[in-house]
Protein backbone atom coordinates (compact mmCIF):
# COMPACT_ATOMS: atom_id res chain seq x y z
CA UNK A 1 0.00 0.00 0.00
CA UNK A 2 1.80 3.56 -1.10
CA UNK A 3 1.60 5.91 1.66
CA UNK A 4 1.40 9.95 1.13
CA UNK A 5 3.60 11.99 3.39
CA UNK A 6 0.54 13.83 5.49
CA UNK A 7 -0.61 9.72 5.58
CA UNK A 8 2.65 8.58 7.27
CA UNK A 9 2.59 11.37 9.78
CA UNK A 10 -1.30 11.30 10.37
CA UNK A 11 -0.11 7.78 11.85
CA UNK A 12 -0.05 9.21 14.91
CA UNK A 13 -3.17 9.85 15.14
CA UNK A 14 -3.87 6.36 15.30
CA UNK A 15 -1.75 5.26 18.26
CA UNK A 16 -2.34 6.33 21.86
CA UNK A 17 -0.03 8.96 22.73
CA UNK A 18 -0.25 12.38 24.98
CA UNK A 19 -2.42 14.60 23.55
CA UNK A 20 -1.02 18.31 23.18
CA UNK A 21 -3.15 20.27 21.27
CA UNK A 22 -3.72 23.94 21.23
CA UNK A 23 -5.58 26.31 19.07
CA UNK A 24 -1.92 27.99 17.94
CA UNK A 25 0.65 26.52 19.02
CA UNK A 26 4.49 27.95 19.87
CA UNK A 27 7.09 26.96 16.82
CA UNK A 28 10.57 27.09 16.34
CA UNK A 29 13.03 25.47 13.58
CA UNK A 30 16.60 25.16 14.27
CA UNK A 31 17.92 24.77 10.70
CA UNK A 32 21.66 22.86 10.51
CA UNK A 33 24.62 24.98 9.67
CA UNK A 34 24.66 26.84 5.89
CA UNK A 35 21.42 28.60 6.01
CA UNK A 36 17.90 28.60 4.54
CA UNK A 37 18.98 29.38 1.16
CA UNK A 38 21.84 26.50 0.57
CA UNK A 39 19.64 25.46 -2.56
CA UNK A 40 19.76 21.95 -0.38
CA UNK A 41 19.03 20.38 2.76
CA UNK A 42 18.16 23.55 4.88
CA UNK A 43 16.66 25.25 2.19
CA UNK A 44 14.10 22.38 1.74
CA UNK A 45 13.44 22.47 5.61
CA UNK A 46 12.47 25.93 4.77
CA UNK A 47 10.16 25.62 1.93
CA UNK A 48 7.86 23.39 4.58
CA UNK A 49 8.05 25.90 6.95
CA UNK A 50 6.99 28.16 4.29
CA UNK A 51 4.20 26.05 3.61
CA UNK A 52 2.92 25.23 7.15
CA UNK A 53 2.84 29.29 7.35
CA UNK A 54 0.71 29.92 4.71
CA UNK A 55 -1.75 26.92 4.86
CA UNK A 56 -1.89 26.65 8.64
CA UNK A 57 -2.17 30.65 9.38
CA UNK A 58 0.32 30.10 12.18
CA UNK A 59 4.11 31.68 13.09
CA UNK A 60 7.06 29.72 12.78
CA UNK A 61 10.21 31.03 14.35
CA UNK A 62 13.62 29.92 12.65
CA UNK A 63 17.16 30.14 13.90
CA UNK A 64 19.49 29.99 11.53
CA UNK A 65 22.99 28.99 13.12
CA UNK A 66 26.20 30.61 11.81
CA UNK A 67 27.99 27.49 12.34
CA UNK A 68 27.28 23.80 13.44
CA UNK A 69 28.22 24.80 17.12
CA UNK A 70 25.31 27.11 17.39
CA UNK A 71 22.76 24.74 16.39
CA UNK A 72 22.42 23.39 20.17
CA UNK A 73 22.33 27.27 20.89
CA UNK A 74 18.91 27.52 19.02
CA UNK A 75 17.76 24.14 20.48
CA UNK A 76 18.51 25.97 24.12
CA UNK A 77 16.89 29.51 22.73
CA UNK A 78 13.61 27.76 22.00
CA UNK A 79 13.41 25.75 25.06
CA UNK A 80 13.67 28.43 27.25
CA UNK A 81 11.26 30.24 25.12
CA UNK A 82 8.64 27.34 26.28
CA UNK A 83 8.06 26.76 22.03
CA UNK A 84 5.34 23.43 22.19
CA UNK A 85 7.43 22.20 19.56
CA UNK A 86 10.80 22.32 18.34
CA UNK A 87 12.14 20.71 15.57
CA UNK A 88 16.19 20.48 14.56
CA UNK A 89 17.18 19.75 11.23
CA UNK A 90 20.00 17.46 10.57
CA UNK A 91 21.83 15.24 13.01
CA UNK A 92 23.23 17.76 14.55
CA UNK A 93 20.85 18.78 16.03
CA UNK A 94 20.44 15.36 17.71
CA UNK A 95 22.86 15.81 21.44
CA UNK A 96 21.14 18.94 21.99
CA UNK A 97 17.81 17.64 21.55
CA UNK A 98 18.51 14.74 23.80
CA UNK A 99 20.00 16.72 26.35
CA UNK A 100 16.35 19.55 26.07
CA UNK A 101 14.17 16.69 25.67
CA UNK A 102 15.13 15.53 29.15
CA UNK A 103 14.69 18.07 31.05
CA UNK A 104 11.84 19.97 29.13
CA UNK A 105 9.26 16.98 29.05
CA UNK A 106 6.27 18.58 28.90
CA UNK A 107 7.70 20.37 25.10
CA UNK A 108 7.99 18.14 21.97
CA UNK A 109 10.84 17.86 20.03
CA UNK A 110 11.34 16.47 16.56
CA UNK A 111 14.75 15.44 14.95
CA UNK A 112 15.20 15.10 11.04
CA UNK A 113 17.89 12.60 9.84
CA UNK A 114 18.34 11.56 13.39
CA UNK A 115 16.61 9.62 16.22
CA UNK A 116 15.98 11.39 19.56
CA UNK A 117 15.18 9.48 22.98
CA UNK A 118 12.46 9.97 25.35
CA UNK A 119 8.81 9.95 24.93
CA UNK A 120 8.71 13.63 24.04
CA UNK A 121 10.93 13.38 20.80
CA UNK A 122 10.17 12.24 17.25
CA UNK A 123 12.81 11.38 14.65
CA UNK A 124 12.05 12.08 10.88
CA UNK A 125 14.48 9.55 9.14
CA UNK A 126 14.86 8.99 5.79
CA UNK A 127 15.67 5.78 3.62
CA UNK A 128 18.30 7.95 1.45
CA UNK A 129 19.92 4.71 0.04
CA UNK A 130 16.78 4.01 -1.45
CA UNK A 131 16.46 7.30 -3.60
CA UNK A 132 20.33 6.75 -3.96
CA UNK A 133 20.18 3.60 -5.55
CA UNK A 134 17.78 5.03 -8.62
CA UNK A 135 20.21 7.72 -9.44
CA UNK A 136 23.20 5.55 -9.02
CA UNK A 137 21.10 3.11 -11.92
CA UNK A 138 20.70 6.08 -13.93
CA UNK A 139 24.55 7.22 -13.61
CA UNK A 140 25.31 3.15 -14.36
CA UNK A 141 23.12 4.13 -17.95
CA UNK A 142 24.58 7.38 -18.63
CA UNK A 143 28.30 7.24 -17.92
CA UNK A 144 30.10 7.28 -21.20
CA UNK A 145 33.48 6.37 -19.01
CA UNK A 146 32.27 3.65 -16.91
CA UNK A 147 33.80 5.57 -14.35
CA UNK A 148 31.63 7.68 -11.37
CA UNK A 149 32.45 9.31 -8.92
CA UNK A 150 30.90 9.97 -5.01
CA UNK A 151 31.46 12.60 -3.24
CA UNK A 152 30.41 12.79 0.45
CA UNK A 153 30.05 15.34 3.15
CA UNK A 154 31.01 13.81 6.78
CA UNK A 155 32.02 10.72 6.60
CA UNK A 156 29.50 8.78 8.67
CA UNK A 157 26.94 6.25 8.60
CA UNK A 158 24.43 8.35 7.53
CA UNK A 159 26.53 9.66 4.67
CA UNK A 160 27.40 5.99 4.09
CA UNK A 161 23.91 4.91 3.30
CA UNK A 162 24.04 7.65 0.06
CA UNK A 163 26.91 5.53 -0.72
CA UNK A 164 25.83 2.30 -0.32
CA UNK A 165 22.90 2.52 -2.49
CA UNK A 166 24.40 4.62 -5.22
CA UNK A 167 27.33 2.51 -5.87
CA UNK A 168 24.91 -1.08 -5.97
CA UNK A 169 22.49 1.47 -8.45
CA UNK A 170 25.47 2.31 -10.60
CA UNK A 171 26.43 -1.93 -10.60
CA UNK A 172 23.02 -3.09 -11.40
CA UNK A 173 22.98 -1.16 -14.74
CA UNK A 174 26.45 -1.08 -15.63
CA UNK A 175 28.42 -4.64 -13.39
CA UNK A 176 31.59 -3.13 -14.75
CA UNK A 177 31.57 0.39 -14.26
CA UNK A 178 34.10 2.01 -11.55
CA UNK A 179 32.87 4.02 -8.55
CA UNK A 180 35.32 6.15 -7.24
CA UNK A 181 33.84 7.57 -3.65
CA UNK A 182 35.64 10.12 -0.96
CA UNK A 183 34.72 12.13 1.53
CA UNK A 184 35.33 15.55 2.49
CA UNK A 185 35.99 15.07 6.60
CA UNK A 186 35.17 14.07 9.78
CA UNK A 187 33.88 17.12 10.96
CA UNK A 188 30.23 18.88 10.62
CA UNK A 189 32.53 21.39 8.46
CA UNK A 190 32.67 18.93 5.91
CA UNK A 191 29.12 20.42 4.71
CA UNK A 192 30.11 23.50 4.23
CA UNK A 193 33.64 23.01 2.43
CA UNK A 194 32.97 24.21 -1.70
CA UNK A 195 36.87 24.40 -2.44
CA UNK A 196 37.04 21.10 -0.93
CA UNK A 197 34.37 19.50 -3.30
CA UNK A 198 35.84 21.04 -5.96
CA UNK A 199 39.15 19.80 -5.53
CA UNK A 200 37.18 15.93 -5.38
CA UNK A 201 35.73 16.49 -8.20
CA UNK A 202 38.85 17.71 -10.30
CA UNK A 203 40.66 14.24 -9.50
CA UNK A 204 37.69 12.07 -10.01
CA UNK A 205 37.34 13.56 -13.47
CA UNK A 206 41.16 12.84 -13.89
CA UNK A 207 40.20 8.94 -13.22
CA UNK A 208 37.75 9.45 -15.84
CA UNK A 209 34.49 10.23 -13.88
CA UNK A 210 32.06 11.89 -16.28
CA UNK A 211 28.90 11.81 -13.78
CA UNK A 212 29.28 12.68 -9.75
CA UNK A 213 27.01 12.55 -7.29
CA UNK A 214 27.55 15.16 -3.98
CA UNK A 215 26.00 13.94 -1.32
CA UNK A 216 27.70 17.13 0.90
CA UNK A 217 25.36 19.25 1.95
CA UNK A 218 26.80 22.78 0.95
CA UNK A 219 29.86 21.18 -0.23
CA UNK A 220 27.88 19.65 -3.16
CA UNK A 221 27.75 23.62 -4.86
CA UNK A 222 31.81 22.79 -5.15
CA UNK A 223 30.98 20.06 -7.03
CA UNK A 224 27.68 21.53 -9.33
CA UNK A 225 29.98 24.19 -9.91
CA UNK A 226 33.35 22.18 -11.30
CA UNK A 227 30.85 19.99 -13.59
CA UNK A 228 29.03 23.45 -15.39
CA UNK A 229 32.76 25.34 -15.28
CA UNK A 230 34.18 22.07 -17.27
CA UNK A 231 31.44 20.84 -19.07
CA UNK A 232 32.52 17.70 -20.98
CA UNK A 233 35.75 15.72 -20.79
CA UNK A 234 38.10 14.93 -23.66
CA UNK A 235 39.42 11.44 -25.22
CA UNK A 236 42.86 12.96 -24.43
CA UNK A 237 42.47 13.47 -20.92
CA UNK A 238 41.31 9.72 -20.05
CA UNK A 239 43.43 7.81 -18.05
CA UNK A 240 45.19 4.31 -19.17
CA UNK A 241 42.28 1.60 -19.26
CA UNK A 242 39.52 4.01 -19.72
CA UNK A 243 37.48 5.27 -22.90
CA UNK A 244 34.37 6.25 -24.58
CA UNK A 245 31.83 3.34 -24.78
CA UNK A 246 28.71 5.10 -25.56
CA UNK A 247 28.14 8.48 -27.24
CA UNK A 248 23.93 8.78 -25.66
CA UNK A 249 24.01 12.36 -25.38
CA UNK A 250 24.96 13.02 -28.94
CA UNK A 251 21.24 14.15 -30.16
CA UNK A 252 20.67 16.44 -27.34
CA UNK A 253 20.72 20.23 -28.91
CA UNK A 254 23.67 22.16 -27.42
CA UNK A 255 24.38 25.66 -26.71
CA UNK A 256 26.85 27.32 -29.00
CA UNK A 257 28.99 27.97 -26.23
CA UNK A 258 29.17 24.14 -25.28
CA UNK A 259 29.86 23.36 -28.97
CA UNK A 260 32.68 25.66 -29.21
CA UNK A 261 34.10 24.55 -25.88
CA UNK A 262 34.03 20.90 -26.12
CA UNK A 263 34.59 20.23 -29.84
CA UNK A 264 36.67 17.03 -31.17
CA UNK A 265 35.88 14.02 -29.02
CA UNK A 266 34.66 14.66 -26.29
CA UNK A 267 31.59 13.76 -24.02
CA UNK A 268 29.17 15.94 -21.36
CA UNK A 269 30.10 16.23 -17.42
CA UNK A 270 27.13 15.68 -15.28
CA UNK A 271 25.91 15.98 -11.68
CA UNK A 272 23.69 14.36 -9.94
CA UNK A 273 22.05 17.12 -7.39
CA UNK A 274 20.85 15.91 -3.55
CA UNK A 275 18.19 16.67 -1.12
CA UNK A 276 16.24 19.28 -2.92
CA UNK A 277 15.29 19.26 -7.43
CA UNK A 278 19.22 20.76 -8.14
CA UNK A 279 18.82 20.20 -11.68
CA UNK A 280 18.44 23.59 -12.74
CA UNK A 281 21.77 24.31 -11.46
CA UNK A 282 23.44 22.36 -14.33
CA UNK A 283 21.91 24.74 -16.95
CA UNK A 284 24.19 27.04 -18.41
CA UNK A 285 22.61 29.11 -21.28
CA UNK A 286 18.97 29.99 -19.64
CA UNK A 287 17.40 27.22 -21.93
CA UNK A 288 16.24 24.28 -20.47
CA UNK A 289 15.49 22.14 -23.67
CA UNK A 290 19.67 22.75 -24.43
CA UNK A 291 22.30 20.01 -22.80
CA UNK A 292 22.01 20.18 -19.19
CA UNK A 293 24.60 19.31 -16.87
CA UNK A 294 22.40 18.31 -14.08
CA UNK A 295 21.81 14.69 -15.05
CA UNK A 296 19.06 14.62 -11.78
CA UNK A 297 18.62 14.84 -8.32
CA UNK A 298 18.36 12.73 -4.88
CA UNK A 299 15.62 14.55 -3.76
CA UNK A 300 14.78 14.44 0.02
CA UNK A 301 11.32 15.53 0.71
CA UNK A 302 12.98 17.26 3.81
CA UNK A 303 10.28 20.24 3.45
CA UNK A 304 7.28 17.73 3.41
CA UNK A 305 8.58 15.70 6.81
CA UNK A 306 8.96 19.08 8.36
CA UNK A 307 5.36 20.77 6.70
CA UNK A 308 3.69 17.11 8.33
CA UNK A 309 4.87 17.43 11.85
CA UNK A 310 4.06 21.16 12.17
CA UNK A 311 0.78 20.08 10.56
CA UNK A 312 0.03 17.34 12.93
CA UNK A 313 0.91 19.62 15.91
CA UNK A 314 -1.35 22.13 14.88
CA UNK A 315 -4.13 19.92 14.44
CA UNK A 316 -3.99 18.67 17.50
CA UNK A 317 -3.42 15.15 16.55
CA UNK A 318 -1.72 12.92 19.64
CA UNK A 319 1.64 13.07 19.91
CA UNK A 320 3.38 9.41 18.69
CA UNK A 321 7.54 9.21 19.83
CA UNK A 322 9.92 6.99 17.66
CA UNK A 323 10.99 6.66 14.07
CA UNK A 324 9.05 7.72 11.07
CA UNK A 325 10.06 6.83 8.44
CA UNK A 326 10.81 8.15 4.69
CA UNK A 327 11.19 5.98 1.59
CA UNK A 328 9.73 5.49 -2.27
CA UNK A 329 7.18 3.48 -1.30
CA UNK A 330 5.49 6.73 0.10
CA UNK A 331 7.34 8.91 -1.20
CA UNK A 332 10.14 10.26 0.72
CA UNK A 333 12.98 10.00 -1.75
CA UNK A 334 12.57 10.27 -5.12
CA UNK A 335 14.80 11.01 -8.64
CA UNK A 336 13.70 14.39 -10.02
CA UNK A 337 12.67 14.99 -13.21
CA UNK A 338 11.90 18.26 -14.58
CA UNK A 339 12.52 20.37 -17.94
CA UNK A 340 16.16 20.60 -17.36
CA UNK A 341 16.48 17.03 -17.66
CA UNK A 342 13.57 15.17 -19.91
CA UNK A 343 15.78 14.85 -22.99
CA UNK A 344 18.58 13.57 -21.03
CA UNK A 345 16.22 10.99 -19.48
CA UNK A 346 14.27 9.91 -22.36
CA UNK A 347 11.27 7.68 -21.63
CA UNK A 348 12.83 4.44 -22.62
CA UNK A 349 15.32 5.16 -20.08
CA UNK A 350 12.79 6.05 -17.29
CA UNK A 351 10.52 2.85 -17.95
CA UNK A 352 13.48 1.09 -16.78
CA UNK A 353 13.86 3.08 -13.71
CA UNK A 354 10.70 2.88 -12.70
CA UNK A 355 10.72 -0.63 -13.46
CA UNK A 356 13.66 -0.83 -10.80
CA UNK A 357 12.13 1.47 -8.39
CA UNK A 358 8.90 -0.79 -8.32
CA UNK A 359 11.11 -3.41 -7.63
CA UNK A 360 12.72 -1.76 -4.42
CA UNK A 361 9.08 -0.98 -3.09
CA UNK A 362 7.34 -4.23 -3.55
CA UNK A 363 11.08 -5.98 -2.03
CA UNK A 364 11.81 -7.35 -5.54
CA UNK A 365 15.33 -5.62 -4.74
CA UNK A 366 17.10 -5.09 -1.69
CA UNK A 367 19.00 -2.04 -1.36
CA UNK A 368 22.38 -2.16 0.94
CA UNK A 369 22.71 0.78 3.33
CA UNK A 370 26.02 0.59 4.23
Amino acid sequence: MKFSYLSALSLLSLVSGVSHAQSEPAIGVVLDAGGKNDRSFNQSAYQGVLRAQKDLGIKVEVFEPTTAGDVGRGIQQFSTQRKDLIIGIGFNSLESIDRAAKTNSNLRYAAVDALPTGNNTMGLRFREHEGSFLVGYLAGLSSSTGVVGFVGGMDIPLIHKFEAGFAAGVKLACPKCQVIARYLGSTPAAFNNIPGAVALAGGMKNKGADVIFAAAGGSGRGVINFVTRTQCIRAEELPAGVSFSNNTFAKVNKSVAYQKACAGNTRPMFFIGVDSNQNYLGDTDGKPATLNHGLTSMVKRVDNAVYSVIRSMVKGEPWRPGDINFSLENEGVEYAMDAYNDKLIIPAVREKVEKVKGLIISGGIKVPSK
